[in-house]
């Protein structure tokens, strides 16, 4: 899948129609998209996301939501402080 829209840094939206928030510790990594990166959209297993998108060049991961999905209480200070 490729990069339909990312105009807002948190949310990405996809060329298959489906929107996803981004994992705020994860934005950074982000950063480097463009519209022609190939994403791979696979389930997570952590506490804090429901999948990951998966960049296909460098295989870097950033975990992500639903758009409009609330994230996890507690979870989301809880990752970024380290525990």
């Amino acid at each position: 899948m490729k990069i339909r829209a990312h105009a807002e840094s948190h949310v990405v939206e996809l060329d298959d129609g489906s929107c996803w928030q981004i994992f705020p510790g994860d934005l950074a990594t982000t950063l480097s998209w463009k519209p022609e990166t190939e994403l791979h959209l696979a389930p997570s297993g952590d506490r804090v996301s429901s999948h990951v998108l998966v960049n296909g060049t460098d295989q870097s991961r950033v975990r992500v939501i639903a758009a409009g999905e609330d994230w996890p209480d507690g979870e989301v200070k809880k990752v970024l402080k380290g525990g």
